[in-house]
């Protein structure tokens, strides 16, 4: 068993895991429970969109209803999950209780939004007869920024181990003559499974509308086939450096690309980021100070002669940053670094 008074990540992780799956878990059964236990008692198709005047205007398929929402927490709770099964993630205390509200909240918003449509409809004959939505409104947006808040308080508690001081700026000798190459990669394997989760919902929900099962399913298909683009882009990132450019590339393409001349880039050096830090994963922050977040810890930093930052999460980040700095003193070598 594990200890309780264990601060370490492992020890940490292996108390925390439980309890964000069991929140996943009740979100699901809650999802999955209520439309099968009041199926007789709702039309076929429901009301799910109220207009300005609180009056329903929109409708979807019993079958669609039931279906979207659990997919679409599968997703979101699998990727949070995944995040926090990070040990490193998990003893920052920052980035940990920026997952938890997440998690939180997402929950929060799928189940209050579900149980005033399901009590907008109960026992209704016909989608256009679901009662108004009004005062329901405010509760679908409250409650779940207060089960975010909450979520933030939780992972707030527990361990929060302080960030590694920032080490020298690396630098080593080039011999004269050669031409030195370094190239890197950095993968996050939830944006791998995001990308497969979603590209399979998106073909399941695509046949199941073309076969008639669900009508109207068309409108989820193009909406999960962006979020497995998106998680592909997001799945991992390549940097290559030698003595002409420093190149980024993303995904599994390896496009887009990024490529910055030397000349223009000042020094290197390695940080500590988190998602948490920088506003989330992807391209993050704007032109001038901004960081590629495919996953948390080690980035290359460059400074530009501009006086721009760019951050890239990589792996071997000291090593390239060792290079980048050797490759600069090379092309001005009267310039103390």
């Amino acid at each position: 068993m594990t200890d309780p008074r264990d601060t370490s990540a492992t020890g940490f992780r292996a108390r925390f895991l439980p309890a964000a799956a069991a929140w996943a878990v009740l979100v699901a059964a809650v999802l999955v429970a209520v439309p099968l236990v009041l199926a007789d008692r709702l039309p076929d198709p429901l009301a799910t969109h109220w207009g300005p005047s609180g009056r329903p205007d929109g409708s979807m398929s019993f079958a669609a209803f039931a279906l979207f929402p659990v997919v679409l927490w599968v997703v979101v709770a699998g990727i949070g999950i995944g995040v926090a099964a990070r040990a490193r993630t998990l003893v920052r205390r920052a980035p940990r209780a920026f997952y938890c509200a997440g998690l939180a909240w997402a929950g929060g918003l799928l189940i209050t939004t579900q149980a005033f449509t399901v009590a907008a409809n109960l026992d209704r004959g016909d989608w256009t007869r679901a009662a108004g939505m009004t005062w329901q409104v405010a509760v679908v947006v409250v409650a779940p920024i207060a089960l975010g808040a909450l979520g933030w308080l939780a992972g707030r508690r527990g361990p929060d181990a302080s960030p590694a001081p920032p080490p020298a700026e690396p630098v080593i000798d080039l011999s004269p003559g050669k031409r030195p190459v370094w190239v890197s990669t950095a993968t996050a394997p939830w944006a791998s499974w995001l990308t497969l989760v979603a590209l399979a919902a998106a073909v399941v929900v695509a046949a199941a509308a073309r076969s008639g099962l669900i009508r109207d399913g068309w409108g989820a298909v193009v909406p999960l086939a962006l979020t497995g683009v998106v998680g592909a882009v997001l799945s991992s990132v390549s940097v290559r450096v030698v003595p002409e450019s420093l190149t980024v590339s993303v995904g599994p393409l390896r496009w887009p690309l990024r490529r910055v001349r030397l000349d223009r880039v000042e020094r290197a050096w390695v940080e500590e980021r988190y998602p948490a830090q920088v506003g989330g994963w992807g391209y993050r922050g704007l032109p001038g100070r901004a960081t590629i977040m495919i996953r948390g810890g080690e980035c290359l930093v460059v400074r530009y002669t501009s006086g721009g930052e760019l951050g890239i999460t990589v792996d071997d980040a000291a090593a390239g940053a060792a290079l980048l700095n050797a490759l600069i003193a090379r092309q001005h070598p009267s310039v103390e670094r």
